[in-house]
């Protein structure tokens, strides 16, 4: 099959067998144009729950489509490239997390949402990137552990009261993005906003005019009244960017902002998971009914 036929070959599968795709924000291009719904990782795994097709194609790493599988255990979640992982999540496992517990007993532990369904079962509460200063406020006590990235933590650190006690990891995307690259970029765009990640490293944060989570980067792309906007996460999400805004020009922080993982998904594979139905993610029951406790407290915030 040529390249160009790849897409109306998955149109085609897609109404056959009843699939619908969700397509992180970080995905390519063309993953992203045959997606039914593209976004951010929790906002996907939610969609996954609400939608009625009873089997989906998560094209994202695979904490979310384990995210995706604790919201909707009655459907089959696929993924067109089980190998896409997620550094990060990879920085801490249930064991480590469990030691670290017992070095501070009684302290509650808040998890990023980009974490594995084990570590989320060892939680006592999940949290995404918009709403973890939220999150860590809305908790009894004056310490709080968090896990695993430093960098987010210290962006929370900022606007709680709240000790915040972080686990040593971080997204490489994001903290391979330096002050050096917004200050050259700020240098060849001067009339450019710079909006960053929260997962940035402190000195990036304190030069951003915005910190928004991906999903309030699409938001504010459609309501700003700027014309050019430096972006400082993963450059995958200025494809839609553009797309939702062509009046408007978006650079990326750093040229080489680039996850590996995310685009190991691509459209022929994502074409083999629609015929040949793989790779299926499944969380045991026993790690799902907690990682799903501790994911649905953050919710009902």
């Amino acid at each position: 099959m040529k390249k160009e036929e790849i897409p109306n070959r998955i149109q085609e599968l897609k109404k056959e067998k009843n699939v619908v795709i969700l397509a992180h924000n970080y995905q390519t291009g063309e993953v992203q144009d045959v997606a039914d719904y593209i976004g951010d990782s929790l906002g996907l795994s939610q969609k996954a729950a609400q939608v009625e097709e009873k089997i989906i194609v998560f094209c994202g790493v695979h904490f979310m489509a384990e995210t995706a599988a604790i919201l909707a255990p009655e459907k089959t979640i696929l993924m067109p490239d089980i190998n896409a992982g997620c550094p990060m999540a990879a920085m801490i496992t249930a064991s480590e997390l469990r030691a670290w517990k017992r070095n501070y007993p009684n302290r509650q532990v808040v998890c990023y949402v980009n974490t594995t369904a084990e570590v989320k079962a060892e939680s006592d509460i999940c949290c995404t990137s918009s709403n973890a200063v939220r999150v860590v406020n809305s908790l009894d006590g004056e310490k709080i552990l968090f896990v695993p990235d430093k960098n987010l933590a210290s962006y929370v650190a900022r606007h709680t009261r709240k000790k915040i006690i972080p686990w040593d990891g971080y997204c490489y995307i994001h903290n391979n993005i330096l002050a050096k690259d917004i200050k050259e970029k700020r240098d060849l765009h001067p009339q450019a906003e710079v909006w960053v990640h929260p997962e940035c490293r402190p000195e990036v944060i304190d030069l951003a005019d915005k910190v928004l989570s991906t999903g309030r980067m699409i938001k504010e792309a459609n309501l700003t009244e700027k014309k050019e906007i430096i972006i400082g996460t993963e450059s995958g999400i200025i494809y839609r960017l553009k797309k939702e805004n062509p009046s408007k020009n978006f650079y990326p922080a750093l040229d080489l902002a680039y996850c590996y993982n995310m685009k190991k998904i691509n459209l022929l594979k994502v074409l083999k998971s629609l015929e040949n139905m793989t790779f299926q993610v499944n969380v045991p029951l026993e790690i799902s009914q907690g990682a799903r406790g501790a994911i649905e407290k953050m919710v009902k915030l």
